[in-house]
């Protein structure tokens, strides 16, 4: 009978668990704990990755790392619908990756700061390298 790819990569990490006690450092383990992201920061970031895990998301982020745009142009950048840009904008505003700036009845976006556009660079970059494209 054939052991199934999950029960192998279980079977895997179990020999790569710690089967014995070692001389690890608890004050060392207790000074990375402390430094380690609180829950509510985990849960933010996650949120984060999974807004930024739809590719009409990372296309309309990576259009804004160009600058400030409006609807009409977003829309056209990443061939789709006005209404649907408009629907993934108000998702990342509300995740505060983007900001809307008004010039009367028009409405031009931008990112929210610089860290926005610092993931999506590196992250580029991490892809880019060799072996992960």
């Amino acid at each position: 009978m054939a052991v199934s790819s999950t029960r192998r990569g279980t079977e895997r990490d179990a020999d790569l668990s710690c089967s014995e006690r070692h001389a690890a450092d608890p004050a060392a383990l207790e000074q990375v704990a402390r430094r380690l992201l609180p829950p509510s920061a985990v849960e933010q970031v996650a949120d984060v990755f999974r807004l930024l895990g739809d590719p009409t998301r990372v296309r309309l982020v990576d259009a804004l790392t160009h600058g400030e745009r409006c609807v009409c142009d977003l829309a056209a950048l990443v061939g789709l619908s006005e209404s649907a840009v408009s629907h993934q904008l108000r998702l990342l505003r509300a995740a505060r990756l983007v900001r809307v700036r008004r010039a009367g009845r028009l409405a031009f976006y931008s990112l929210d700061d610089h860290h926005v556009a610092g993931l999506v660079h590196d992250t580029r970059k991490h892809v880019e390298e060799d072996g992960h494209a």
